[in-house]
């Protein structure tokens, strides 16, 4: 299995943050899982990406070559694929992963789950989306996308695309145990 990884690539964050991180590669590395994220060598992609080596997992890595060029990718992953551009970055991880986990991070991160969840919305990507919310940082997210499924925006079956992991250790169970998503969600996508 190889689960797409989304997080924050910067690098003046609380510590904590960096520590759930780095047991949640470790977790990821001792269960056999692959990892692919978006090639970042500093914050909490490169600290997942250095958990997943140190305990002889595999991490694949996908950066657009401006990125690279400016010397923002990790040296050591396992494998490193350069694209042309955003875009292309984040429809190579999806189309490489089994399952998607979004950790504390920015707006592209926020920008990278969201698509996510609309891709599981329209049947376009199956697999289990988790959201881990290390020290409530996604509560506001949480209470938002709950506004959303109030106000008719979001079908309450939606709530069924996401599911929500407050400690590393509750994410490969959350991957594993994922509820089953419909079978054919574009009979609800039309609200």
């Amino acid at each position: 299995m190889t689960v797409c990884v989304f997080a924050a690539s910067s690098s003046r964050i609380d510590e904590r943050y960096r520590t759930a991180a780095s047991v949640l590669g470790r977790l990821f590395a001792e269960a056999g899982m692959d990892v692919i994220y978006g090639g970042g060598g500093i914050g909490l992609m490169g600290v997942v990406a250095d958990s997943v080596m140190a305990h002889g997992g595999r991490i694949t890595g996908v950066i657009p070559s401006f990125m690279k060029d400016e010397g923002w990718g990790h040296p050591h992953v396992s494998e490193m694929i350069v694209t042309s551009d955003m875009g292309e970055r984040k429809k190579t991880m999806l189309a490489r992963a089994d399952a998607v986990v979004a950790l504390p991070g920015g707006i592209g991160t926020l920008e990278e789950l969201a698509e996510a969840i609309t891709l599981k919305q329209l049947g376009l990507f199956k697999g289990p989306v988790v959201i881990l919310n290390t020290l409530g940082f996604y509560t506001h997210l949480l209470v938002f996308l709950e506004h959303m499924i109030t106000g008719s925006f979001l079908r309450i079956e939606h709530k069924n695309i996401w599911e929500v992991a407050c400690e590393p250790q509750d994410v490969i169970p959350a991957i594993i145990n994922n509820r089953q998503w419909i079978d054919d969600p574009r009979k609800i996508a039309r609200i």
